[in-house]
């Protein structure tokens, strides 16, 4: 059955995919690729030599796919405390979409970005100390990423209001020819902690350009807390 998704709304938008809530299920989203941006427009804007690459080098999907059933092999399941869940693909009317778990908050809101998070409400004790047990585990499990950016963490909230787990939703996998794995520990180390400390950078930056009574800027701080409707909740 083909999932129709092109007379519904996106709840979020990347640079290349757009996400939208599973209409079958509400606690699942779909990850598909922008309709006004094709894989060759993606290769010819990365510039030579990676236009030689094929274009399923560029199909984001196909490499978030990959990537998370890497992760779950190793470190396992452990993985998904602190990445979102996935679960294959499923064919819309807006081509193959990747479906994976979409993180709400107890009172059934889609969780906010970390991001929207530090703006909107500041760098809160209860902030702080998340981010602090996530990079714990995240140093723990040593999961493979490219920059831990604001904006691909959501913050998912308990029924007490508390913030229960961050949650990292884009820009997993290493871009290294070796995979990740196969390094040295230390190595492996030593990039996850070039990670977390970039992370840090970026609270401190954006507390500093909120202080400056810069903007935001849109990206990460769409209004995200929608709760499912009655038809949704009812499955």
């Amino acid at each position: 059955m083909t999932l129709a998704l092109s007379a519904e709304k996106p709840f979020a938008q990347g640079g290349n995919r757009l996400c939208f809530v599973h209409p079958q299920d509400p606690g699942r989203c779909i990850k598909v690729r922008r309709p006004d941006f094709s894989l060759q427009d993606l290769r010819r804007k990365k510039g030579f030599p990676k236009t030689l690459l094929p274009l399923s080098r560029f199909d984001d999907n196909r490499e978030e796919y990959e990537v998370i059933r890497g992760l779950a092999r190793h470190p396992g399941d452990a993985a998904f405390e602190l990445i979102s869940r996935c679960f294959g693909f499923e064919q819309t009317d807006l081509g193959p979409g990747l479906v994976l778990e979409l993180v709400r908050d107890a009172d059934g809101s889609i969780s906010q970005t970390l991001k929207a998070q530090i703006w909107n409400e500041g760098y809160t004790d209860d902030c702080r100390a998340a981010v602090e047990r996530f990079s714990k585990r995240w140093r723990e499990l040593q999961i493979p990423s490219r920059d831990l950016l604001l904006h691909n963490i959501l913050v998912q909230r308990g029924e007490d209001g508390n913030i229960r787990r961050l949650v990292v939703i884009d820009g997993l996998g290493s871009p290294n020819i070796i995979p990740f794995h196969w390094l040295p520990s230390a190595q492996r180390q030593a990039k996850v902690e070039r990670k977390l400390a970039n992370l840090r950078q970026r609270i401190e930056q954006t507390l500093a350009k909120k202080a400056r009574g810069e903007k935001p800027g849109s990206h990460g701080m769409a209004t995200a807390r929608l709760r499912p409707t009655h038809q949704e909740s009812q499955g």
